[in-house]
């Protein structure tokens, strides 16, 4: 019978590879030589216990970790993670622009377009080109 700790890290690396393909693993692997437990805690806690609650879809889940990572405005590389992560589970490109412009009211133009840039070089390495479009 597994423990709860090895139900939870399943859970988790289960949710992190479906979420962010290899770039979570990567990320979590990059950690073992200097501070395991911090992957082990972002597999676990991050990915096992909230990412892969059922109460609010995985796209969701994705547009709010991106509005929080741009409202942080110091969180680049985690930021184009969930960037990628976003679209690989479903999300249209337009709306993960949409949430970083709106952190533009709340977190300042400099978060909004530090987060914009993020957007551009995934979009960019993905092959990902939208037409400029004002919606007023």
């Amino acid at each position: 019978m597994a423990s709860e700790t090895d139900a939870r890290r399943e859970k988790g690396a289960l949710s992190l590879e479906k979420i962010t393909g290899a770039t979570g693993e990567a990320v979590v692997n990059s950690l073992s030589d200097i501070a395991p437990e911090l992957g082990d805690w972002i597999v676990d806690f991050a990915y096992g216990d909230v990412f892969s609650r059922p109460g609010l879809a995985l796209c969701t889940r994705e547009l709010t970790t991106i509005s929080a990572l741009t409202a942080l405005g110091n969180a680049q590389p985690q930021l184009k993670v969930h960037i990628e992560g976003a679209l690989n589970v479903g999300c249209k490109p337009e709306e993960i622009v949409e949430v970083i412009m709106q952190m533009a009211v709340y977190a300042g133009f400099p978060s909004a377009l530090n987060g914009i840039s993020a957007t551009r070089e995934v979009f960019a390495k993905r092959g990902i080109k939208l037409a400029a479009a004002r919606l007023d």
